[in-house]
């Protein structure tokens, strides 16, 4: 009931969100007597404000076409590679007619950039796609508003989540030979169970794994959002925060956890900040400030735009990630594609690297969370470990603004390109960084160091290709310095295959 209460209040609400763009057009306009008014600024200020206040937010667009890279300017064209009832796989394919900076794209390094399922579209990470398109061959998961999900496709579970993102990493691994994956928040923890699932089988798995700001144990540092999943029951989510798509989407029937609710709870961590906010942007367009006020547009065109989730995964990630902590207990079984239920090993891991991004003030994973994923990782060398910690950040900044660009991107894209063992394209070689010293961090304190499991032995297969065991090298960026911690242990014999070269 409470899912058609908001909509009649939405439809309600747009004629009079109209009215006011309009108002706001009319008192703003040198043109219009209404314009002329001593009070015309603020009025047309209050009006646009109102509009904003009221008005729907649809799904944004990514809305890269170009991007310049060492001075060069390079087109970008988005499509969709797999289109699944759930969510859409989408490559943003780089031209150029510069021979030079053509050769040097066909041998940069393929990253997934698996994006969250947590209330926002994935173009919430539009910065760290067009940063990463700079020096890398790009694809996204890009989730799909669950209401617009006809009930005819069936449910979305966490399993299915698991088993997409495999598939997915399939697919560039048969395009390039094998690739590399990046998680920015919710999806650390189903990222970790699907290479862990291919590890268990004997499957090639990526080259690298970089996860940023996620929740993989959520017991330590829990902040206000730990704190909800894991002090309302499972029975509390299912009987108060989900509903049914009302009859005037296609989804029709499905029961999900609104987006609504879910850009509420967003709202409610920090009113205060956004009432501020909305004021300063009121106070920028009677100054006049167009610059000010357009990047407020912007960032809140996008805050504003939420989607739906199934109500099977919404509440399966609440009881596996926040209550029974499944992934850190060993306890979590998937159900694959073929129906066999498999057990989540992480430290069958052995041959993905391993980063780990946290912000030293990220008040939705808390310090900590992310770093766990190296407990479990234990089949990992640990020279092949690495965490990084960026001070002054929160969630967002890990992955969009400045911090992101200037501090995290730089040791990202060297501790990627440092383990990039596959040629992308014949007769091109691939880029290698040039080898940059890195100072010893010391890990944190009371925390002990990784440590590293004899690895299983793996065999060859006419696909695999060779981790080397050596350290890798990240480059340290100017101050502010970030926290690198690299643990180191004997290295094991690794076993080498030889690289397949495959066709950009």
């Amino acid at each position: 009931m409470l899912y058609q209460i908001y909509e009649t209040q939405r439809s309600l609400m747009e004629p009079f969100a109209d009215f006011a763009q309009a108002a706001a057009k009319l008192y703003g306009s040198s043109q219009s007597p209404f314009g002329k008014n001593t009070l015309s600024q603020r009025l047309s200020a209050g009006y646009d404000l109102l509009y904003r206040l009221g008005k729907d937010y649809e799904k944004p667009t990514f809305g890269l076409q170009t991007i310049n890279a060492d001075g060069v300017d390079i087109a970008i064209q988005e499509r969709v590679e797999i289109d699944k009832p759930f969510c859409e796989l989408r490559r943003f394919k780089r031209f150029t007619d510069d021979v030079n900076t053509l050769t040097k794209l066909k041998g940069q390094p393929a990253v997934l950039i698996v994006a969250p399922l947590s209330g926002h579209y994935a173009t919430l990470l539009r910065d760290t796609v067009k940063t990463m398109l700079k020096d890398h061959k790009v694809y996204i998961t890009d989730w799909k508003n669950a209401r617009l999900v006809p009930l005819s496709e069936g449910e979305f579970h966490l399993d299915d989540y698991v088993n997409y993102v495999q598939e997915f990493i399939r697919h560039l691994q048969g395009i390039y030979g094998n690739c590399h994956v990046m998680s920015v928040c919710q999806p650390t923890v189903p990222v970790l169970a699907a290479v862990s699932l291919m590890a268990s089988r004997g499957d090639l798995t990526p080259l690298s794994m970089t996860m940023m700001g996620g929740p993989i144990d959520a017991r330590k540092s829990p902040t206000a959002v730990n704190n909800l999943a894991m002090n309302k029951s499972y029975e509390w989510f299912e009987n108060n925060v989900i509903y049914k798509v009302p009859a005037s989407f296609p989804g029709a029937g499905r029961k999900v956890y609104p987006g609504f609710l879910q850009h509420t709870g967003f709202v409610a961590m920090n009113p205060n900040h956004h009432a501020k906010s909305h004021f300063d942007y009121f106070k920028d367009l009677v100054k006049g400030d167009d610059v000010s006020a357009e990047v407020h547009r912007k960032f809140y065109d996008e805050y504003n735009a939420v989607l739906d989730m199934d109500a099977h995964y919404y509440l399966e990630t609440i009881a596996t990630v926040f209550q029974d902590f499944k992934l850190v207990n060993g306890t979590w079984n998937v159900r694959g594609t073929n129906g066999k239920i498999e057990l989540v090993k992480p430290q069958d891991i052995t041959t993905t690297a391993l980063l780990t991004v946290e912000g030293e003030l990220d008040d939705i994973s808390g310090s900590g969370q992310t770093r766990a994923a190296h407990d479990l990782c234990s089949g990992i060398v640990a020279k092949e470990q690495h965490h990084m910690e960026v001070p002054g950040a929160g969630h967002y900044g890990i992955f969009s603004g400045r911090r992101w660009r200037d501090l995290v991107y730089p040791h990202v894209k060297a501790f990627i390109h440092a383990h990039n063992t596959v040629a992308a394209a014949p007769k091109a070689e691939a880029t290698t960084p040039a080898p940059v010293a890195t100072a010893p961090v010391a890990a944190k304190p009371k925390e002990a160091p990784v440590a590293a499991a004899k690895p299983k032995a793996v065999r060859a297969k006419p696909k695999a290709v060779a981790v080397k065991p050596a350290v890798v090298a990240v480059a340290a960026p100017t101050a502010p310095a970030v926290k690198l911690t690299a643990v180191a242990s004997p290295a094991p014999k690794a076993v080498a295959a030889k690289p397949v070269v495959r066709k950009a």
